[in-house]
């Protein structure tokens, strides 16, 4: 078996066996495949796609490139949620402590921001002293003791896909179904949890352009998550806007904080949607007993003391949550609407540069980080608005990247005479049993 007999046989359209797939997996992780071979096999998948069997060894060779965590010593079901990440997509940040509330541990590794998508481990990293690094022995401890816990994702969690996702990103191979589901899957499938809802984003905020491609990708992840054994299911979700009103690091904790009073916004449904599908998808709840439970999370203010909890356990600051204003936030502008209308579409991508600029986000892993700038939205799809009214607050720190940012939301607000249609927060859900529609 070599490499060239791998590349011939898939730009030929024939379906690889286990063995071929683990010896190019390997072989490049180990540095015996050279990149521009590679390459060569990863456009031949671009082009010719895999089938979900080829998919599942390609994820599963992946996962056992590294280090798989074994959650089982924690005694219960544990549970995680993936989203293909969007703008102010705090969603973890309230869904850790609601489940915890509802008798599930959640084990939560998650990353950092790069471009103009926002990182939940720099969101947390916003509350003073918040520790995202901690050990593995300390990290059980504290989703054993208080129910959840999130840290940043270990060294060696799938260093195979860390490799060939770095060559993708410079060979135009990114946009692969089955490459997209190995990437995410051997990542999730590594941490070691038994339950896992993926939350698959579309639209100009998003990486999948529409539903049918974002809904494509989840129906192949839900396929290898099954064939891996796992309880799984996929919502495909809207992000042609702003999911919360706050966008920032510091600003999305306080959003978070606002949901878990119970506000309800497009957050509030989107998390709500998340936690009903999650929970029942552990078999301890249906979605009427697993409604009740995350209402009652809220309304008791059980969550939000969790969080605090949670934020106290991990060595930060639990009076940031319980008194969301004592955070730092930065020098505060307005844009607003240039004519009377209707807001009959939103640029969510431009949304999320304009917080990068004013200094929220990175364009390189080594940017360091403004926790106290961001914006705020006044207005979602469908708002009626007036000329002059405010759009949305920018909050900005010595005026840096404020002039790009406020051009850049005034662009990305597009304002119509007529109301467009309701946006729903769900379009479908997927599951091992097929497709369900919103």
């Amino acid at each position: 078996m070599t490499i060239l007999d791998i590349i011939e046989k898939k730009k030929n359209k024939q379906e690889l066996l286990p063995e071929e797939i683990r010896f190019f997996v390997n072989g490049y992780t180990d540095g015996t495949i050279p990149d521009y071979q590679m390459s060569a096999l990863l456009m031949a998948i671009l082009l010719n796609g895999m089938t979900d069997r080829e998919t599942f060894e390609m994820t599963d060779a992946m996962l056992h490139s590294g280090d798989v965590v074994d959650m089982s010593a924690l005694g219960g079901t544990v549970v995680d949620k993936h989203s293909t990440g969007g703008i102010g997509d705090s969603t973890t940040l309230a869904l850790a402590p609601i489940l915890a509330c509802c008798g599930v541990f959640v084990a939560k590794m998650s990353g950092r921001g790069l471009g103009f998508t926002g990182g939940t481990i720099d969101k947390l990293e916003s509350i003073p002293g918040f520790d995202t690094a901690l050990g593995e022995g300390e990290f059980f401890d504290v989703v054993k003791r208080v129910g959840c816990a999130v840290i940043g994702q270990t060294g060696n969690l799938a260093p195979a896909d860390k490799k060939i996702y770095a060559l993708r990103d410079v060979t135009g191979t990114v946009n692969s179904i089955p490459l997209i589901c190995a990437s995410i899957m051997s990542k999730k499938l590594a941490s070691g949890s038994d339950t896992i809802l993926l939350d698959v984003k579309y639209g100009s905020g998003a990486f999948m352009p529409d539903p049918q491609s974002a809904l494509e990708l989840a129906t192949k992840m839900v396929a290898i998550g099954t064939l891996a054994g796992k309880r799984i299911g996929a919502l495909i979700t809207d992000m042609q806007q702003p999911l919360s009103d706050h966008v920032g690091n510091a600003l999305e904790i306080v959003g978070i904080v606002d949901v878990l009073k119970g506000k309800k916004n497009r957050l509030y449904y989107e998390i709500r949607e998340v936690a009903l599908r999650l929970l029942a998808l552990t078999g301890k709840y249906t979605l009427e007993t697993a409604e009740k439970a995350f209402q009652n999370a809220i309304d008791s203010g059980n969550a939000l003391n969790k969080f605090a909890e949670m934020v106290e356990a991990q060595h930060g600051d639990p009076s940031y949550i319980l008194h969301p204003e004592k955070f730092e936030i930065g020098t505060r502008d307005v844009v607003t609407a240039s004519s009377d209308g209707y807001v009959t579409k939103m640029a969510a991508a431009d949304i999320g540069r304009a917080v990068t600029h004013l200094g929220g986000g990175r364009m390189t892993k080594s940017d360091a980080i403004d926790f106290s700038v961001g914006v705020i939205m006044h207005v979602a799809i469908g708002s009626k608005v007036s000329k002059g009214d405010v759009l949305c607050e920018v909050f900005h720190r010595n005026g840096k990247g404020l002039d790009e940012a406020k051009n850049l939301i005034a662009n990305a607000v597009t304002i119509g005479n007529s109301k467009p249609d309701e946006h729903k927060i769900a379009y479908a859900y997927v599951s091992k049993d097929g497709v369900e529609m919103y």
